[in-house]
Order: structure tokens, then sequence, then C-alpha cells
């Protein structure tokens, strides 16, 4: 009886440890992500730039927009920007549109305008977390990361995709 008593004991308790990883499973079901959670510092001249807004979007079947305000030492941060869909199971490419805009005395700066072709996290920053260090009247950089192009006033901490012949030549210069 003792015998019977502890395996209904040990079955109970792995029901219940399998059904919990089972929920936290059904959780992330569908679950793609439009933009990677980024932080980081906003300048201009060199200066940190305090109470700037910024509006993030993440464009994927519609736009998710939120928004941020720098603080004294114009420091900002957005979380991870999810959406769920069904297409994520469907044989299809990946596409999300990600831009941040800054508003800071009123002028607009295009901070980060990319496109995301991957529905992983940080892919932005090849897995790293993705820490910004941005400078409002510097010039817009286009790099790409894992063939995806991003153009930004920012700097982070990210190796580039290899040039192709075509960016070589120039292709994308004016």
């Amino acid at each position: 009886m003792k015998h019977i008593s502890l395996r209904l004991v040990v079955v109970i308790f792995s029901l219940f440890f399998a059904v919990g990883v089972f929920a936290m499973t059904l959780g992330d079901v569908g679950r793609v992500c439009l933009f990677s959670a980024i932080s980081g510092t906003i300048t201009l001249d060199g200066k940190p730039v305090a109470n700037a807004r910024l509006v993030r979007t993440g464009d994927r079947d519609g736009p998710k927009v939120d928004e941020t305000v720098t603080d004294a030492n114009g420091h900002f941060a957005f979380p991870a920007m999810y959406e769920r869909t069904l297409t994520k199971f469907l044989p299809q490419e990946f596409v999300a549109s990600q831009q941040i805009i800054v508003h800071h005395k009123d002028q607009q700066y295009e901070m980060w305008s990319a496109v995301k072709r991957q529905p992983e996290e940080n892919v932005e920053s090849r897995g790293k977390l993705l820490v910004v260090k941005c400078e409002l009247n510097a010039e817009q950089n286009l790099i790409m990361v894992n063939g995806s192009p991003i153009h930004s006033l920012c700097s982070w901490d990210v190796e580039p995709d290899p040039k192709t012949d075509w960016e070589k030549e120039g292709f994308f210069d004016n």
C-alpha cells in the first residue's frame, strides 16, 4: 500500500510539473518580437538630452506604438515589443519595420529605421542586449546586421555583415 501511495504522489507531482512547463510553452505560441528591448543615451552636440520624447513603432501587420522620455542624463529604455500571430507557423518570410523618432525642442530626429527579418529578440545586435549611444547631430549610418538594413544615428556593440560587392561599389551612395 505504501508503495502505491508513493507511486501515486510521484505521478501526481510529475503531472503538475508537466502542466506548468506545457503552460509556459503555450504562452509563447505565435509570439514574435517586432522590436528588441533597446536602451541607451541620447546626446546633442555631445551633451545629454533630457526630457526628449521617443516614439517607437514596430509594424508587421499594423503599427504598434509606444513612447518613453529620456531622464536628466539622456538615458532611455524600451522593453521588447511582441505580437502574437498565427502566420508564424506559415511558410513565409518574417518582416517587421522598426522606427524610433526623437522629439526634442520642436525638432524631430529619425534615430532608428530598420527592417527586422527574424522573429527572435536581439537579432539587431547578434544576440547581445541592444544598448546604444545616439548623437542627434550625427549623420545617419546604414549597416547590415543579419541581412537586415538599419539606418541609425546610433552606435552599439555589433559586428556588421561583411560588405557585398555591390555595397563596395557604392550602390547605395547618393
